[in-house]
């Protein structure tokens, strides 16, 4: 799927009453097989960027096109699939703690199957795809924790959980809010590493917020900087300086481009 972003701006009501400006104005475009890592210091937009991205919010002025077509023009059916080709771990990762690990990774295909087999996922899940997932969780250190509740692992293990999850519903769109942030940074390399690869296998587009510059500068061919909402800088990683770094997080750069 192709991202086109047309003066694209998002507000939301504070707890005052007041509008507060998550985004304001994002020209840009994110063509399909990209791996595109956004930055910026906490409340930059980042995290809204990827809900908008994934359909999960609404743009309150521009517009958001998917292969062309506006997102929200899209009827409910051609809405749900293109939900079905986005996977997203979320900063708070929406996973179900009373669930074990192997189930919240099963829950990654709910999308595609049908009702009845998302019920009886629990009591009788397909032994293949029990396969692929416990060999998924295993390739993330975590496979003997399979049939343990999701409530029950650590922060960074449940991490690695959401990030199997993802892995194991392959959509052609991955979408990354701070994937790594609980792993030990030696893991948080392995496990940007794991998703690049399944992204490059299949020409899978990956987008991921980063808090971890220098994971965005090794592992994303393209960088787009966020201060306050606003574009800061649009560049080829090895352009991306430490002199252009203190200044996105300084507040002082707005390049737009």
């Amino acid at each position: 799927m192709r991202y086109e972003l047309q003066d694209l701006g998002r507000r939301f009501v504070g707890s005052t009453g007041d509008a507060v400006v998550a985004l304001d104005g994002l020209t840009l475009g994110i063509e399909p097989g990209e791996r595109v890592a956004f930055i910026g210091p906490s409340g930059s937009g980042k995290s809204t960027l990827l809900r908008l991205l994934n359909g999960l919010l609404r743009p309150t002025s521009g517009r958001l096109l998917i292969d062309g077509a506006p997102l929200f023009a899209q009827s409910g059916r051609q809405l749900r699939a293109m939900r079905r080709q986005t996977g997203m771990v979320h900063q708070h990762l929406a996973l179900v703690p009373p669930l074990r690990a192997i189930d919240n990774v099963l829950l990654g295909k709910l999308g595609e199957w049908p009702v009845w087999k998302g019920l009886l996922i629990r009591a009788c899940p397909p032994r293949a795809e029990v396969t692929r997932a416990r060999e998924i969780l295993k390739s993330l250190g975590i496979g003997e924790k399979w049939e343990a509740t999701t409530r029950a692992l650590s922060g960074g293990e449940q991490q690695r959980v959401a990030i199997a999850r993802l892995l194991f519903q392959a959509p052609a769109v991955m979408l990354l809010d701070e994937p790594v942030s609980a792993l030990d940074p030696g893991f948080g390399a392995e496990a940007i590493e794991r998703l690049i690869a399944a992204a490059q296998g299949s020409g899978r587009t990956l987008v991921a917020s980063l808090h971890d510059v220098e994971l965005a500068r090794a592992y994303f061919p393209r960088i787009i900087g966020l201060h306050g909402g606003r574009l800061a800088f649009d560049r080829p990683s090895r352009a991306v300086t430490d002199a252009l770094l203190t200044s996105l997080y300084q507040g002082s750069l707005f390049l737009h481009g």
